[in-house]
């Protein structure tokens, strides 16, 4: 008798413990991390981002020049930068800048990126001294290549045999051309530390099987390291374009849209209007057409990239 009731509660011990216990096979689901833990972020982006672009929507159909109060006007600001020469001069030159930044910064961020993430002697060396721009500010950049190509005192005054004159800010190409490489020289690194990460995350096996195949170092470079960084290629080109579209510091800095117009892009066009004409309903209405071109440009890329589908075969929570 005892020696039944023994066995009988050791059987509901042992059953009662694997109802507990779930099996060592079983897999333990993560389910999604609450909206609470998002309520700090979203309310700071709110704050900072969501009710000032508000602001600005409502701004740019207002008439305000800081000091009275604002007056609605309608779509009279719109309609004064449609047919304002310099707005339509300043969306090309924009468009231009962008472009060339694109250009420029994908081939030799994917150069040197697929350099930096291999075993060469000293690679880890020239990286840092390399990175060295992407640690300045686009102020100290801009202030630094100001006072390097002066045109009395800088670079160009001592090699009149290459700049000529030497004055690079007096006409519209040059000026345009230097505007482009110092955005080059400054952002460069980072995009290549994009292509460094995504080239280090390609698998070794395929490019063993490459070797066993016969395929030296350009076809693996083109048929294996350029198809695997399609994807970051795709986000390091939005960033491209949405940094050329709001860049700033550079041009009014090195150029302050000069000569005349000439370098006058849009972000440029929007601070002249806002705090050097007191016109704050036209700047606003400028701010809020880049902030749309940026987010329709980006949207087109990712559809038709087809980046919006593709999806990473080691996905977070599910």
């Amino acid at each position: 008798m005892t020696t039944q009731s023994t066995s009988a509660r050791t059987a509901a011990g042992h059953r009662k413990e694997s109802r507990r216990r779930p099996p060592a096979s079983s897999t333990t689901k993560v389910g999604r991390p609450g909206f609470a833990w998002a309520l700090p972020a979203a309310v700071f982006f709110a704050l900072f981002a969501i009710v000032p672009l508000i602001m600005v929507a409502v701004l740019s159909f207002m008439s305000w020049d800081g000091l009275s109060s604002p007056e609605f006007v309608g779509t009279d600001n719109w309609s004064r930068l449609i047919d304002d020469p310099v707005m339509l001069k300043s969306i090309w030159l924009t468009l231009l800048l962008t472009a060339l930044g694109v250009v420029l910064q994908t081939p030799l961020s994917i150069l040197l990126g697929v350099w930096a993430a291999g075993h060469q002697r000293n690679r880890a060396v020239l990286s840092v001294i390399y990175f060295i721009p992407l640690l300045l500010s686009a102020t100290a950049v801009s202030v630094l290549w100001r006072a390097l190509l002066d045109p009395n005192f800088g670079i160009p005054a001592d090699a009149t045999w290459l700049f000529g004159d030497g004055n690079l800010f007096g006409e519209q190409a040059t000026a345009i051309g230097v505007l482009a490489f110092v955005s080059t020289w400054q952002f460069t690194p980072f995009h290549t530390l994009i292509y460094q990460g995504a080239a280090r995350a390609i698998p070794p096996v395929l490019y063993q099987a490459a070797e066993i195949d016969g395929a030296g170092r350009y076809r693996q470079f083109f048929h294996i390291t350029l198809p695997q960084l399609h994807t970051s290629m795709i986000t390091s080109m939005i960033l491209m374009i949405v940094g050329g579209l709001t860049t700033f510091e550079t041009v009014l800095i090195l150029t302050q849209g000069g000569p005349g117009t000439d370098t006058t892009i849009s972000a440029y066009y929007m601070y002249d209007k806002a705090f050097k004409s007191f016109d704050y309903g036209t700047g606003s209405a400028i701010a809020l057409a880049l902030v749309v071109a940026a987010t329709v440009i980006s949207l087109i890329v990712v559809r038709v990239s087809g980046y919006d589908k593709m999806r990473s075969s080691m996905e977070g929570v599910s």
